[in-house]
């Protein structure tokens, strides 16, 4: 559902009501600058409506125009009184003394209708702007809490640090893992291809089961499934008798063979082969396993494990990081970061629990422990001869889960000899 900025709009319109409060305000007529004068009052009603004259104090004319004189003056100020023989009262007025009216009579009070209407509108526009203004603001307030009242942003980076302590266990253990695979590689590759130097080529068989015709094969210097694999397609081509077709088939019998021994083939370390380099590249890449123990690959399992859990929280949560991503993220985004963040909090606290934090620590300590020179070869080997069954087992664990491998039956099937 889109957000819809109710309140903002509630409080742009109240400051727009005060700004036309204030323009309006600001358009008031101003008294103008008067000037007092004499005026002769020529004829005067009852209720002080008259006509008057006066001499124009600027260009010294004289001008007369209806006017409203004071009723409530004495009566020696009015006609016959003020002066017997013309007949004419007096009275005291004012003439506008700039602009283009200057010299325009003025009565008192002709503008304070028009005064008093835009003022009071104006006052009735600030008063609405201000309630519309508040109204925004404590609304906008209280929704604006509503939606940060979700924002942790200490356990988000609680998690976050949770999280890049369990991927530095797993990648540590991953790389001590690949460093026993390399190491195992080459030796497991010879052991196959002694294998298959001990598999006569009349034991291969074709597509159909029936084995090969090789005794051109022997003739021509193949006599074993490796010297098949050794001369590939094209070699095998060549013999007398041999097609295309039929060399395919014999190569892909001698892989299908070695890819079964590659499953089989005993990799067998022994204190003798310390001068093979082979061989000590494996032992002291197996110490590094051998030292973290069955607990350094159980904390990687939890690290992996971990991870899981925490990927999909960390990526809802991500709203509750800040204040300004949670204000900004929808009520459906804000929900689930909401939820994500009570996640967080629960596996922060088995983190807690179980102290995961120190045991991930300790642990890539003991997997950051490679061999650097020949006395931590030497010290490989003391170490595989006082606890070998430590390193076969470590060995058969890694190269089960990198080629395939699988557990031996009773009698037969893989092992690691010395």
């Amino acid at each position: 559902m889109r957000h819809v900025p109710f309140f903002r709009w509630v409080l742009t319109l109240g400051v727009l009501l005060i700004a036309c409060s204030a323009a309006v305000y600001a358009a008031v007529p101003e008294m103008p600058e008067l000037r007092q004068i004499d005026l002769t009052v020529l004829r005067e009603e009852p209720d002080g409506a008259c006509t008057v004259r006066w001499t124009d104090p600027f260009d010294h004319g004289e001008h007369e125009a209806a006017h409203q004189c004071d009723a409530r003056r004495a009566d020696s100020l009015k006609a016959p009184n003020y002066d017997p023989e013309t007949g004419y009262g007096w009275e005291s007025g004012f003439v506008v003394a700039e602009g283009s009216a200057r010299g325009r009579l003025y009565t008192l009070g002709q503008d304070d209708e028009t005064i008093d209407d835009r003022i009071d509108l104006s006052d009735t526009l600030v008063i609405i702007g201000l309630l519309l203004a508040t109204a925004g603001l404590v609304g906008g307030n209280i929704r604006a809490a509503a939606r940060l009242s979700g924002v942790r942003p200490d356990v988000v980076r609680r998690a976050w640090q949770l999280a890049y302590d369990a991927a530095a266990v797993e990648e540590d253990h991953t790389r001590a893992v690949e460093a026993v695979r390399a190491a195992w590689a080459p030796l497991q590759r010879e052991r196959v291809h002694e294998e298959m130097g001990r598999v006569p080529v009349k034991s291969l068989r074709n597509d159909a089961g029936q084995r090969f015709r090789t005794k051109e094969w022997e003739k021509g210097g193949i006599h074993t499934a490796r010297d098949v694999l050794d001369a590939g397609v094209w070699k095998l081509g060549q013999l007398p008798d041999v097609g295309r077709r039929t060399a395919e088939q014999a190569v892909a019998a001698a892989r299908h063979l070695a890819d079964g021994a590659s499953q089989d083939v005993l990799v067998r370390l022994s204190a003798d082969d310390r001068s093979d380099p082979r061989t000590t590249s494996l032992v002291t890449a197996l110490r590094v396993l051998v030292e973290a123990g069955p607990r350094g690959k159980e904390a990687a399992d939890t690290a992996r494990e971990l991870a899981e859990r925490l990927e999909p929280l960390l990526a809802d949560a991500d709203a509750a990081s800040t204040r300004s991503a949670m204000f900004r993220a929808g009520p459906e985004r804000r929900g689930r970061a909401r939820a994500a963040v009570a996640g967080l909090r629960r596996i922060l606290a088995e983190a807690e629990r179980d102290a995961l934090v120190p045991r991930f620590g300790q642990t890539s300590v003991d997997l950051l422990r490679g061999p650097d020179n020949e006395l931590d070869a030497l010290a490989a080997w003391t170490d595989f001869e006082r606890r070998p069954g430590d390193y076969y087992r470590v060995l058969a664990e890694v190269t089960a889960a990198g080629s395939g491998w699988r557990a031996p039956s009773p009698g037969g099937g893989v092992s690691v000899e010395v």
